[in-house]
């Protein structure tokens, strides 16, 4: 992030929107916009959004397991694929 190019007071984003949409979108970027002189909004494009999203489930299903570990709900593993296999075969 270069800060000069990157952070953005709301009135920039009132003036030019769709500078800023463009500048996101095509250039993948992330734009901090100020109010009041303080952080208040990041502006992103919807495929850099999409990655982060996708990136959020996947820490969200590691912090899942890690917990099912500290939990002692585990199985060995190839007692898990035992398990999967049946249960492909009666769906199949």
């Amino acid at each position: 992030m270069k800060l000069a190019r990157d952070i953005r007071p709301i009135t920039y984003m009132k003036t030019r929107a769709a500078e800023l949409v463009e500048s996101v979108a095509g250039e993948g970027r992330t734009v901090v916009i100020t109010q009041g002189g303080k952080a208040r909004a990041v502006v992103i494009g919807v495929e850099a959004y999409q990655a982060w999203q996708d990136a959020l489930g996947l820490l969200k299903l590691l912090a899942q397991g890690e917990a099912d570990v500290a939990c002692g709900r585990v199985v060995p593993q190839r007692k898990a694929f035992e398990r999967a296999r049946r249960r492909l075969r009666t769906r199949g």
